[in-house]
């Protein structure tokens, strides 16, 4: 059991800190798994991109002749596929530069805004395509189900394949699994269509092109708000997903000799990069280069994360620091900025 109050110290050197932060900073090296691929990732989304890119000036084309709003819209969801592949290359080229100048982390994130510019476009395309799917659900104008069913039914073969080749490269980006994500949405809208032509042939029912136009569009908004949401949470330094902070900082104090643990901050640098750090506190006799080389061990084997810094001291040096500084040691409540305080209970040893 671990107690949570909020405390602030105002020490700030640490013992053993350079050599956590060596151990913990690779600065581009490839001990880390950064969530962008290599040449073959950028070979199979350029692949899926020519693919795209042949089949969307066709279905333009039909669409038009056709006079069928869910060809447009897939055509027009294809563009924002093309954009995101478009956008997941740039990143992958901009992520894979070494850090230098003012960008310490490189421009890792660069992925993260690809993928947040992906979902926001779904979002805006959406919008649209809702608004001109109700419009002719009310006037309907005529539609060619037979070019409909014809030109879907290719759209589908077409979005198989280039899934398939999205499907080959590193999904652990946020970048490369916005665009699969795109592409999966297309082929789903794509069925959707063919059976809506399939209707409009068989029975004349030309409001089933807009009813597959809405749900094209929902499809389009589950995509986009995922997207947004995820790469929200990066933007805004919160935790990965599946890691809870205070579990984190309860394993942490829960490790021998370690006393306190506090100003733990968890955020995610790119894709599958989570970066961690904290000030630890262990008793008198401990070992605190030891004690650093255990946390980080077990930080990337429970919980995966390899980019740490921890500032590890004891607890008598803290205390004499703080109270260098005016403070209370005493007093929980010094400032409360810096979040929760997890210490070690006599029970916990």
């Amino acid at each position: 059991m671990t107690g949570h109050d909020h405390a602030q110290t105002g020490h700030d050197h640490a013992h053993g800190h350079d050599a956590g932060h060596d151990a913990g900073h690779d600065h581009g090296s490839g001990g880390h798994s950064h969530g962008v691929g290599p040449d073959a990732d950028r070979r199979w989304l350029a692949m899926a991109l020519g693919l795209i890119g042949a089949f969307m000036a066709v279905e333009v084309v039909i669409g038009v002749m056709a006079h069928s709003l869910a060809l447009i819209s897939d055509a027009a969801h294809m563009l924002t596929d093309a954009v995101s592949i478009v956008l997941a290359l740039i990143a992958m080229r901009l992520a894979a530069r070494p850090a230098r100048g003012g960008f310490t982390f490189g421009l890792k994130r660069a992925e993260i805004l690809s993928a947040q510019a992906n979902g926001l476009t779904l979002l805006l395309l959406a919008v649209w395509l809702a608004y001109e799917a109700v419009r002719r659900l009310l006037d309907p104008p005529p539609v060619e189900g037979g070019l409909v069913l014809v030109t879907a039914l290719a759209g589908i073969v077409v979005n198989v394949a280039a899934a398939w080749c999205i499907s080959r490269a590193n999904r652990s980006s946020l970048a490369v699994e916005g665009a699969y994500q795109h592409i999966l949405n297309d082929l789903f809208a794509f069925i959707g269509t063919a059976v809506a032509g399939l209707i409009v042939l068989t029975t004349g029912f030309v409001q089933a092109d807009a009813i597959a136009t809405l749900v094209v569009v929902l499809l389009m908004v589950k995509a986009g708000y995922g997207l947004v949401r995820e790469s929200g949470r990066i933007f805004l330094e919160a935790a990965p997903a599946h890691v809870d902070p205070d579990a984190v900082g309860d394993r942490l104090v829960g490790h021998p000799p370690v006393t306190e643990v506090h100003d733990l901050h968890i955020w995610t640098i790119t894709s599958g990069q989570a970066a961690l750090s904290a000030h630890v506190l262990v008793e008198s006799a401990g070992d605190c280069h030891a004690v650093r080389r255990d946390l980080e061990r077990m930080l990337a084997a429970q919980y995966g994360i390899t980019h740490t810094t921890l500032q590890v001291d004891h607890v008598q040096d803290a205390l004499l620091s703080v109270g260098r500084a005016g403070e209370d040691p005493a007093d929980p409540h010094c400032a409360e900025s810096h979040g929760p305080v997890h210490r070690q209970g006599p029970h916990d040893h």
